[in-house]
């Protein structure tokens, strides 16, 4: 019998190492679904954005501001092509503004003329993009079926549509 290896690996070690796995793989799997923060939508009604689901359909969840550029031709371009990405996939875009309580105001009026038929939640206060990770707009997630995690995306190039839509496809194959 190797007695070294009951030296250097005694049991403690190891119900701490078994430990430190499980910790790291639970932080990791609730680091991958939806987490759950309290926004509200444009009437007024709160969303538990942990509840957000598509029926076993990807769910895209972009954030962006009214004084953002890039956010606004992304989302433009989404519009563009997301009654053809619903058809093909089921997915549900989702555009949260991360406009604080100073241009709040101005998301509606922006929505309305933009025609986006995404659903738009707010987070004036900064609670989901902070949770989310998100340092700077636009970041677009990009979720399974099952609320998972598959793809995420930082700032905007025009053509990186073109790069959400091959990863939606892959989910749907």
């Amino acid at each position: 019998m190797n007695f070294n290896f009951y030296k250097t690996h005694s049991p403690v070690k190891s119900i701490l190492l078994a430990g430190v796995f499980l910790l790291a793989m639970t932080a990791e799997a609730s680091a991958q679904t939806i987490p759950s923060v309290q926004l509200k939508d444009l009437t007024g009604s709160t969303i538990d954005t942990g509840t957000i689901e598509n029926d076993g359909n990807p769910i895209v969840i972009c954030f962006w501001a009214t004084w953002c550029s890039p956010c606004k031709r992304e989302l433009n371009n989404y519009m563009d092509y997301y009654a053809d990405w619903q058809e093909e996939t089921g997915v549900k875009i989702i555009a949260v503004s991360i406009d604080d309580t100073r241009s709040t105001n101005r998301v509606a009026p922006y929505i309305m003329s933009s025609g986006w038929e995404f659903e738009i939640l707010l987070d004036p206060a900064g609670d989901f993009k902070r949770t989310m990770g998100v340092i700077n707009a636009p970041h677009t997630f990009l979720y399974n079926g099952e609320g998972v995690l598959v793809w995420s995306h930082n700032s905007y190039a025009e053509g990186d549509e073109e790069e959400l839509y091959e990863e939606l496809l892959k989910l749907v194959e």
